[in-house]
């Protein structure tokens, strides 16, 4: 189990976490900010100049999930983990990524007013001989306030929240130590199995009287995407399609899903890549589409919206595959991709 503490820079994290292990049996200390430290060192400068922040590397996120999974195989038991997360699709990829091995993870984000952080940060020990490090230390620290004020609305919903304003590391652990062992901020995050090969993946693409299509966005990764999941063993595409609109929305299709476009995807490690199947699912009118409902453990929105404003939601791969099933439906004739484009 990982125990993830949450809140910006200056509320405590580390010296809590520290203090949370000699609380909770089993428990290990894993900081991720070294695995950005390590990747700061391999990776060329010119990929660093690239990102403002090393969280903004996907190699960083992965070897987060990678290196707890890790860990917990090493020596099991609690993995307590200060980190902050202020990007809502980052936490998304991570915690994601944990589920699909099988690792629960309890949310609890450590938090004071900003004018007690503000202090914390000022008061900060100086390092000797390094008044530019600690300047710029302080400045990176306050910094993040602004962003931590705009992810506040979701930190809070989705985490156990502990206010640390007047408490010592000590006792904000007891209070964290607590919150575990009552099950705190635990995510009820869906746990889709991580591939083990390729895969063939079901579709479906359900619009509305203004044409727009129906996307949905998953709790358990990046990016939006569209209804749909991976073919069983044995399981017909159609069937999958089927299956998966009634367990995401909570509605039965009644006519026969309409193939767009088969798009053969490469493998991305850790990614297998496959076949990607687009069945057109027909029209919902208003009063089903106020019908749907969502699992609240699996998806936590959805909405319709035009060919241009997909373009903002979806990874450019899948974009390049909605606009090619939208073309198939306006001919009437599945078009066949590879790496979403057509094969002449």
């Amino acid at each position: 189990m990982i125990v993830w503490l949450n809140g910006t820079f200056g509320v405590g994290k580390t010296s809590t976490a520290r203090e949370v292990c000699e609380l909770l049996p089993d428990s290990t200390f894993f900081d991720p900010e070294l695995i950005g430290t390590g990747l700061r060192t391999m990776l060329p400068s010119k990929r660093l100049a690239e990102v403002g922040d090393y969280q903004d590397l996907p190699s960083w996120r992965r070897l987060v999930v990678d290196t707890a999974a890790a860990l917990l195989a090493e020596v099991g038991g609690v993995l307590v983990t200060p980190m902050t997360l202020l990007r809502q699709d980052y936490r998304d990829e991570i915690f994601g990524g944990l589920a699909s091995r099988r690792i629960p993870v309890q949310h609890i984000l450590l938090h004071a007013e900003e004018t007690i952080l503000r202090e914390r940060i000022e008061g900060r020990a100086l390092v000797p001989d390094q008044p530019e490090g600690d300047a710029s230390t302080r400045k990176w620290c306050l910094d993040h306030l602004e962003p931590y004020r705009g992810a506040l609305s979701w930190l809070t919903a989705d985490a156990h929240v502990i206010r640390t304003d007047r408490l010592t590391a000590g006792q904000a652990a007891e209070l964290v130590a607590d919150a575990v062992r009552d099950g705190a901020g635990a995510c009820t995050m869906v746990q889709t199995p991580h591939p083990t090969a390729e895969t063939v993946a079901s579709g479906v693409l359900l619009f509305d009287e203004d044409d727009r299509v129906l996307l949905v966005d998953p709790t358990y990764k990046p990016d939006w995407e569209f209804p749909g999941g991976v073919v069983e063993p044995g399981e017909p595409p159609t069937r999958a399609g089927v299956r998966e609109v009634a367990e995401e929305l909570g509605m039965r299709l009644a006519d026969p899903l309409r193939l767009l476009v088969v798009d053969w995807e490469p493998p991305n490690p850790p990614g297998y890549g496959g076949l990607r199947l687009l069945f057109d699912g027909g029209r919902l009118s208003e009063s089903q589409a106020g019908e749907l409902l969502l699992p609240a453990d699996e998806l936590r929105g959805w909405r319709f919206v035009t060919e241009d404003e997909a373009a903002d939601l979806l990874p450019p791969h899948r974009w390049h595959r909605l606009r090619w099933a939208l073309r198939a439906r306006e001919r009437g004739c599945p078009i066949n991709l590879e790496q979403g484009l057509p094969v002449t």
